[in-house]
């Protein structure tokens, strides 16, 4: 059901443009209004959402190692998994953020009958390599359609991309990346029934939204052509706060134009908000530095920590310590009546 909500979701939007630029003539509310709300949702909601991280007391360091930390000269430290200095903080995120370094050596667990089995998750990297790298060049490559002349490295990546001349318009090698990482993901949620329990309709809705975006690329490109010079100047008008919608572009043209619109108002409310939230995780973007740097609780300036002493700790807890057995401390008592 929740593959079946996502899905239909995702074909309802198709039928909204179909009715409102097909049918209804909408252009200037599909091809301005809603892209510039997007972008404000968007831009509104991610700063929303940095602020509230930013603001997240962080009490103690909680960051997440597995190697040797730093501690007498003679014992050498693992650099990148337990780095102590902000500068190893710095490597250990671009890996992780650039090459999913985590997620490359991360295992999976199977069980079998009555026993447990560890295997390689080799693909499942693979597949998020091919989806998020595609994705960020096809992003960077469409710049083009917002900058005049074309800036030099942009040209040059489009070059690249297109290095095989497969067809003609020639065939993008991220375009066919990034639908075969998508199809991995869709079927590793759909296959694996472990990963399928855990699967909400919030899972599956962005992986069908990405794979309409691609698709609908990819058909204006090869199949239904549009004229790229009224994109342009739809492009460049919004860019420079003059919109003007020109007519001809072709429905297909404001089908893509929806599901980027919704995706980007989707982004900062969703899952997919981790790439900018990695950057504010307490388990990363700090140095495991706790046995060379004292640190103190900042709470403790305003509000003082509320202590128990022994003797207070027993007589809170003495009915259960006596049911447990556990011996008393009399002592404590004298202690009492003393005073």
């Amino acid at each position: 059901m929740n593959v079946v909500a996502a899905l239909i979701a995702v074909i309802g939007m198709v039928i909204l443009v179909w009715l409102g630029v097909g049918v209804l003539k909408l252009y200037t509310l599909f091809g301005v209004v809603i892209p510039y709300a997007a972008f404000l949702t968007f831009l509104i909601g991610l700063v929303y959402r940095m602020v509230n991280w930013a603001k997240s007391p962080v009490p103690f360091k909680i960051t997440t190692t597995c190697g040797q930390q730093k501690s007498l000269p003679w014992i050498r430290h693992s650099r990148l998994e337990s780095p102590a200095t902000n500068f190893e903080v710095f490597l250990r995120m671009a890996l992780e953020v650039l090459a999913f370094r985590s997620l490359f050596r991360n295992l999976r667990a199977d069980l079998r009958g009555r026993k447990l089995y560890y295997g390689s998750s080799k693909w499942l990297w693979l597949g998020a390599i091919l989806f998020h790298w595609s994705f960020f060049i096809i992003l960077v490559r469409h710049l083009r359609l917002f900058s005049y002349p074309v800036p030099g490295p942009i040209d040059l990546l489009d070059k690249v991309d297109s290095f095989f001349h497969i067809g003609l318009p020639h065939l993008y090698l991220t375009d066919v990346a990034i639908l075969a990482g998508l199809t991995f993901l869709l079927l590793r949620r759909l296959v694996d029934a472990k990963v399928n329990y855990i699967s909400h309709a919030s899972d599956y809705f962005p992986l069908f939204l990405i794979f309409g975006l691609v698709i609908s690329g990819m058909l204006m490109r090869y199949f239904f052509r549009v004229d790229i010079t009224s994109v342009k100047e739809l492009t460049m008008g919004l860019v420079t706060l003059h919109p003007k919608v020109p007519t001809g572009i072709g429905l297909i043209f404001y089908v893509h134009v929806f599901f980027i619109s919704v995706l980007v108002a989707y982004f900062p409310f969703s899952k997919l908000v981790h790439m900018v939230g990695v950057f504010f995780s307490p388990t990363r973007n700090l140095p495991n530095d706790n046995r060379r740097v004292r640190h103190i609780n900042p709470w403790w300036e305003n509000v003082p920590p509320k202590f128990l002493t022994y003797c207070e700790w027993q007589e809170k807890f003495k009915e259960q310590l006596e049911s447990a057995g556990q011996p008393i401390d009399e002592d404590c008592y004298k202690e009492k009546k003393e005073s």
